[in-house]
């Protein structure tokens, strides 16, 4: 059994042999392909809204490792690393560091799911606008 690979082309060709009174199918298929292209967009904001938060997570990864380094590095200096309050301003340096990071993330997050859905929504509009000149009568 061979796999066949259909194009926008022949599917509507294939439709448009099944004449249904009143319904222009090219008018259909037209809006179908607008559809799977708004769906595209959508998943390609998507992945690149993954690839950025992949980066950003590798950078602050980095950046974490080296202030780690810098601490192992001051608590080998000598005993004014071990001093309580110097011990407690670097916690809270790190513990605000990581909710500005948190923070950041989820922005690229929110903006992500924000481009995806307004590519969705506004195909959608587009189609409600496409189902009523449909039905209007010509």
């Amino acid at each position: 059994m061979s796999q066949q690979n259909f194009s926008f082309a022949e599917l509507t060709r294939m439709i448009e042999q099944f004449k249904v009174p009143g319904l222009d199918m090219s008018a259909v298929m037209a809006s179908r392909r607008k559809d799977v292209e708004a769906m595209l967009e959508a998943n390609q904001v998507a992945q690149a809204a993954m690839r950025d938060l992949v980066n950003k997570q590798a950078e602050l990864l980095m950046k974490t490792m080296q202030a780690f380094q810098a601490a192992a590095g001051g608590a080998a200096a000598g005993p004014a690393f071990a001093e309580p309050g110097k011990q407690a301003e670097l916690a809270r340096t790190a513990f605000q560091k990581a909710l500005e990071d948190m923070t950041e993330l989820a922005e690229i997050m929110r903006k992500a799911q924000t481009d995806a859905t307004a590519h969705i929504s506004q195909r959608a509009a587009e189609r409600m606008e496409e189902i009523r000149n449909m039905l209007t009568p010509r």
